[in-house]
């Protein structure tokens, strides 16, 4: 099973590599900086180059990085807009000199105006960002959102919409976040409603797109479009509905990553623990006798 965990990057950037082996995780996910501020700074070239020894040492594979929550590339406002587009090319060439595989973002939030107009400013920054980037080899994930206020990304048809506008999609693929969906409206709580939902993104978008999945229970009713996350089965997806997801024959073999409350250092381990035993070993191919 790939498995891990959001990591902090205090102190060294570097460290990240060895808090996630120290939880026995085979891939993680990072901030390269704050979430919630805009770049002051570029990381050192040396510790560009420690990061890069200690992930090639690692079993690390493959490694994500999540872009900061001000980015917002479907804004209606002229400066954020551009703000937004410079800072993600910026991110991205800095996640290529780290060796990371892919960035994660949300699809941005529309503000005032509506979606179809937002998914077009989204569209279009992102033919921007992938033709500034064609010489990196960074894939971009589109996360998608519980829909909270006028953010994009609640329904897979607002990916297929993205999709379709590109002019190179091939470094293009989705992060599907548990909680997200669920608070979105998906009731993958059941086997049904998880069978609906993939089939879904199987049609509009195609279940080869997902690169990624953000394990996490979800805080909250059905459709409440609070994103809120919990821990591993103690949400409203519950333990069964998590059970159902790690073993999904859909999904079974893709990276998973939690991004579960933090409220102590023992919180990741009981969560990872948690998933560890719900996994179910693949059953062997009866042979039968001549």
């Amino acid at each position: 099973m790939i498995l891990g965990v959001h990591v902090s990057t205090a102190g060294k950037i570097y460290e990240a590599i060895d808090r996630a082996e120290d939880l026995g995780c085979n891939t993680m996910q990072i901030f390269s900086r704050s979430p919630q501020r805009w770049r002051d700074s570029s990381l050192e070239a040396e510790d560009i180059r420690e990061f890069r020894r200690r992930l090639a040492k690692s079993k690390l594979e493959p490694v994500f990085i999540h872009i900061p929550y001000l980015i917002n590339l479907a804004s209606p406002y002229p400066k954020l807009y551009k703000a937004s587009i410079e800072a993600y090319i910026e991110d991205i060439k800095e996640a290529d000199a780290l060796g990371a595989d892919y960035i994660v973002t949300h699809m941005g939030s529309h503000k005032e105006t509506s979606e179809e107009e937002g998914l077009k400013r989204l569209t279009s920054a992102l033919n921007t960002i992938i033709e500034k980037t064609k010489n990196t080899h960074v894939g971009i994930l589109l996360e998608n959102t519980a829909g909270s206020g006028s953010w994009l990304g609640y329904t897979f048809i607002h990916q297929k919409i993205v999709l379709q506008g590109l002019k190179h999609k091939e470094r293009v693929g989705f992060c599907l976040d548990t909680a997200h969906a669920y608070l979105a409206g998906y009731d993958i709580s059941t086997k049904e409603g998880l069978g609906a939902m993939l089939d879904e993104i199987e049609e509009l978008v195609g279940l080869n797109r997902i690169k990624l999945i953000h394990l996490n229970d979800a805080r909250g009713e059905l459709g409440s479009r609070h994103d809120r996350h919990d821990h591993i089965g103690r949400g409203s997806i519950g333990t069964e509905g998590m059970k159902r997801i790690v073993n999904n024959p859909r999904l079974r073999d893709l990276p998973f990553i939690l991004e579960t409350p933090k409220e102590n250092e023992k919180s990741d381990i009981r969560n990872l623990n948690i998933v560890r035993k719900f996994r179910k070993r693949k059953p062997w191919p009866i042979r039968l006798k001549k």
